[in-house]
């Protein structure tokens, strides 16, 4: 079989390529190249966008010369900074928390990159990544599965992919651990076998992404009661603690970004916590579900129980029993039932 694999230049995506290459296919690597120098400064991150992806394709390079397969890369920049950048511009300052790494993947790494490999010239009949997930058929249809390896499952990040999409993939380090990746990684010699795993989107400061100068204003209570100053409302994310500069006697909480206003709304963690979501701009990987569920509103977050309900707008409503901890307008809050990704939608609106 023909494969062209996604490299990162990491250990994951470096272990894909070695199995599929051991495995007798006819391997070929390809990486998108989204940071364009001069715009942004960055920082020293190891993260998907930043100054040192001349470094990480310089390592990819290296593998697929150890591994006798060719490899392209295809410049994305300017892709990128439409599809991902504008977005996450717009909705921060919006007051939302955007899902970049999610919007990337359905329209970038498995939208945009493979389809610049095929208009190259370049035949190939699966796209592979390092990702943690799996995909099975079934009755013609395709699934989406968390990963093996729990902790590190990212199967939240790809619910937006299509059938068309799913039905093209291979994630060879579905079933396996990520301890047994890393040591697949020193049995094939590979320099990346011990490098850390990136933790982030952007290796800088993501204000700096926003081209924003600061706008000083209020910290209020939810009651509109004055607390503090803030340099800008961008500056911070719904459910964060540290870093806000107020002295109270309980910890406080970011409850609520208001643009409008330019405030940051604070209360206590019970204030927090909202036991109803409601689901805008959904995408089902099958069937719209109906019913019982798991939600989970962040990738390491723990699954919640949750009863689904679907609107004749599309929109998808969550009644959570126990309660989801600070979610935020304009994140993803991703349906599973057991390992079976249904799919999701951007939280639009949260309730008490």
């Amino acid at each position: 079989m023909n494969i062209a694999v996604g490299l990162s230049g990491g250990v994951d995506s470096s272990v894909a390529a070695a199995l599929l290459a051991r495995a007798g296919h006819e391997v070929v690597g390809i990486t998108m190249k989204i940071w364009r120098e001069g715009r942004f400064a960055g920082g020293p991150k190891d993260a998907c966008y930043g100054p040192g992806e001349a470094d990480d394709i310089a390592r990819a390079g290296a593998l697929c010369r150890r591994l006798g397969i060719p490899y392209h890369v295809f410049d994305c920049a300017g892709e990128y900074e439409t599809v991902v950048l504008d977005y996450f511009k717009r909705e921060y300052l919006a007051g939302h928390t955007p899902n970049p790494c999610v919007r990337c993947n359905a329209f970038l790494k498995f939208g945009v990159l493979p389809g610049l490999a095929r208009k190259s010239g370049l035949a190939f009949d699966r796209f592979a990544t390092g990702h943690y997930a799996r995909i099975r058929e079934e009755d013609g249809r395709f699934r989406l599965l968390r990963g093996a390896d729990e902790t590190k499952d990212q199967s939240y990040f790809l619910y937006r992919l299509t059938q068309t999409q799913l039905a093209g993939l291979l994630f060879p380090l579905g079933e396996l651990c990520k301890s047994e990746v890393r040591a697949l990684a020193a049995e094939f010699g590979l320099e990346v076998k011990d490098q850390p795993d990136s933790q982030d989107f952007y290796s800088g400061d993501h204000a700096e992404l926003l081209e924003t100068p600061d706008r000083p204003g209020n910290i209020v209570d939810s009651g509109g009661r004055v607390l503090g100053v803030h340099r800008g409302f961008w500056h911070y994310t719904v459910g964060q603690r540290k870093g806000l500069g107020i002295a109270a006697k309980h910890p406080l909480y970011v409850l609520e970004l208001n643009p409008c206003r330019n405030e940051v709304v604070v209360g206590n963690a019970d204030e927090t916590v909202a036991r109803r979501l409601v689901l805008g701009d959904c995408h089902w990987i099958g069937e719209p579900p109906e019913g019982a569920a798991e939600v989970k509103i962040r990738s390491a977050a723990k699954p919640l129980p949750a009863e689904v309900s679907i609107g004749g707008n599309g929109e998808a409503v969550l009644d959570i029993p126990s309660g989801a901890s600070a979610p935020a307008a304009g994140q993803s809050a991703v349906l599973y039932r057991g390992d079976l990704v249904l799919g999701g939608g951007i939280i639009t609106s949260a309730r008490t």
